[in-house]
């Protein structure tokens, strides 16, 4: 055992000669050890400190044989701790136990009685992994940092004209993309994306969409001309069966005029005062898949109590219980019928309908912009 490193144990069992057994073993291995005897005292150490290793019996005293307390307190550790390693120990065991319990992130299993040189096996074995894990959980958490300082986190007024955005996760990172950008004192620049796949890889590819974008602007190109260098320098970087659904807009308070390149993603909606809607689509395919590929643009006229709403996947894709997806008919109903208020208003009246909505856990992120014109 590395003595610079003082691996801390939880050891969780009812039976107090258990406890006294594999604490010997493990401070004979240079281990600082804690101990609980019931499913309620290893929740609150867990919550309270942390640890290298939880070891746990999956029986207690209420249940002496089927191993469900175990795997419910495994489902609840789990719950406060991702990364900890979890090995299991029971003189019950069966394969579907064993099966379930891998099934709700258990580590490793040892069978009792012990034998104490497998037991310190897999016990090393656990650390190393679990320092690995909280290493590369610790990395994903700089990451989610480092994405939050490139979303706007305030608010924009220019005129009548009131922009927000909206932006969250549904894990450390996040394949989406939105910004708003002011290029001078009448015009902004609306732009939201949504990379294929999750994770670090998506991650990573959505922060060389945000560098080529930012590149770009400072040529003042059309929405046209921006999305087709865009696509040419995404298309150089992006892996095989990866792309990017992407829209570019800009804003003119002075001509009230919006003028959009649409590459492939959800058309953003545009509801005038009486309830009319507009679907933003022109533009063309998504991005990294033809890089030789010219965009065209649109353009349509802005007018006071207009509401425009830039919004991914995550969004209209949410379920509910039975599967049932939050649709794109339900967000036009949404937006016809609410009173056009700020924009951050909007955006928080649709995470509280989709979040009434939504019953599965978050498989999608979800990212929006939107704007509403003054009367």
């Amino acid at each position: 055992m590395n003595e610079a490193v003082v691996p801390r144990a939880l050891i969780a069992d009812d039976q107090s000669d258990v406890l006294i057994a594999l604490q010997l073993l493990l401070k004979s291995e240079g281990y600082q050890i804690e101990a609980a005897s019931s499913p309620t005292a290893v929740l609150e150490k867990v919550t309270a400190h942390k640890y290298d290793v939880l070891l746990m019996d999956m029986n207690y005293a209420r249940d002496t044989t089927s191993g469900r307390e175990g795997l419910d307190l495994l489902t609840r550790v789990r719950a406060l701790d991702q990364t900890l390693p979890v090995i299991a120990m029971t003189a019950w065991g069966s394969i579907e136990l064993a099966v379930e319990a891998m099934q709700r992130g258990l580590s490793d299993f040892v069978q009792k009685p012990w034998n104490n040189a497998r037991l310190l096996e897999v016990l090393r074995e656990q650390l190393v992994i679990g320092r690995r894990k909280r290493a590369a959980k610790n990395e994903l958490v700089e990451a989610r940092a480092i994405q939050q300082r490139l979303i706007p986190r305030e608010s924009l007024q220019v005129g009548n004209f009131d922009f927000a955005c909206s932006w969250q996760p549904a894990g450390e990172v996040s394949g989406d993309y939105c910004d708003i950008t002011p290029l001078n004192e009448q015009q902004v620049a609306l732009c939201i994306g949504d990379v294929s796949g999750k994770g670090l890889p998506a991650a990573l590819l959505m922060s060389n969409l945000q560098a080529a974008v930012k590149a770009h602007e400072e040529a003042h190109l059309t929405p046209s001309q921006l999305v087709t260098n865009v696509n040419r320098v995404i298309s150089q970087n992006v892996s095989e069966n990866k792309f990017i659904t992407f829209f570019y807009g800009v804003v003119d308070a002075l001509s009230n005029r919006l003028t959009y390149t649409n590459a492939g993603h959800n058309a953003p909606l545009l509801v005038r005062r009486d309830g009319s809607i507009f679907c933003l689509s022109n533009g063309g395919v998504i991005l990294g898949v033809l890089p030789g590929y010219q965009y065209s643009q649109g353009s349509i006229e802005l007018q006071p109590g207009d509401q425009l709403l830039l919004y991914t996947d995550g969004i209209s894709e949410a379920m509910d219980a039975s599967g049932e997806e939050f649709g794109e008919a339900r967000l036009q109903q949404l937006l016809r019928t609410r009173p056009s208020h700020s924009a951050l208003t909007l955006l928080q009246e649709i995470n509280q309908a989709v979040n009434g909505f939504h019953a599965a856990p978050e498989r999608d992120d979800r990212t929006m912009i939107a704007m509403t014109i003054g009367c």
